[in-house]
């Protein structure tokens, strides 16, 4: 009996899909970023081989995104780690309106991160902002270089908290109830038991979370745009702000194909540490 062809006309746009905006995309950016291709008068194309990676290593303004992108990485995945298990340890027992508080818990989620960022430009705004509004003192959160750090940091905080609720709190709700009994046997001591017994459990899940926060933080680019837009100066321009403004800023395409595939390749080495992390956690 001979197989229907109608099962690839049902996979061709999905094909398609994957080739026009992930295959394509990839080899054309991954060609010109051994060329020096500038957009102007006249679009030139000039091969020069791995120049453009060099210049990555190489460039001090890289290295001040990159320490910048590290410091909210490292500051907001855990600020978010820590208040996400907090939070779920906390909704999973039975509290009076349990439900409602759930749902806001969430909302931040459904924000768009332009609009989150706009939106913080101004409760954060120093004359008259109703942070400041309602402090004794003036923070200068957007003109100041470490405070306007701090500023978008707490925005990235307050945005993604609530995923890592969510993941935490579907997990915690997944775990037996007769171990928690049996453990209530040994000990009184609720950290104990979070110690010893919850968090162990919960490691899979923390793994997943932590690389799923990191992989997106690495490419945090939203709420720094729309809040402080890079500034003030570089105090809070990222490695993906700075790779945007050295292609559709600067017009020099070659050298931003160089730092996303920095980027990626970056972001693989990440993504394998981990896979073999939980592959050691689950074996």
């Amino acid at each position: 009996m001979q197989k229907s062809p109608i099962k690839y006309v049902f996979l061709l746009p999905a094909v398609l899909w994957v080739l026009a905006f992930t295959i394509f995309p990839l080899i054309y950016s991954l060609r010109i970023s051994f060329y020096n291709i500038r957009l102007g008068r006249n679009v030139s194309a000039i091969w020069v081989g791995l120049h453009n990676f060099a210049r990555v290593f190489t460039d001090s303004r890289v290295q001040e995104s990159v320490v910048v992108t590290l410091v909210l990485l490292v500051t907001t995945v855990t600020a978010q780690l820590v208040l996400g298990i907090a939070l779920a340890v906390l909704f999973n027992r039975h509290l009076p309106g349990r439900s409602l508080l759930r749902t806001l818990m969430t909302t931040p989620l459904f924000a768009t991160p332009v609009a989150v960022g706009l939106l913080f430009l101004t409760i954060y705004y120093e004359e008259g902002g109703f942070i400041n509004s309602i402090l004794p003192w003036k923070i200068p959160w957007i003109s100041h270089p470490q405070w306007a750090l701090v500023g978008v940091g707490l925005v990235e905080i307050w945005q993604w908290t609530p995923f890592c609720f969510l993941v935490f709190l579907a997990a915690l709700q997944s775990l037996p109830d007769e171990l928690y009994e049996a453990a209530r046997l040994d000990t009184s001591s609720g950290w104990r038991v979070f110690r010893s017994l919850t968090l162990p459990m919960l490691q899979p899940v923390v793994i997943l979370v932590l690389l799923l926060r990191l992989t997106e933080g690495l490419k945090v680019f939203d709420i720094p745009w729309g809040l402080t837009g890079g500034g003030p100066g570089t105090a809070t321009q990222t490695y993906s702000m700075f790779t945007y403004r050295a292609g559709f800023r600067h017009f020099d395409f070659g050298y931003s194909s160089a730092l996303g595939y920095v980027m990626l390749i970056a972001e693989m080495i990440v993504i394998t540490f981990f896979f073999k992390r939980m592959r050691q956690v689950y074996e």
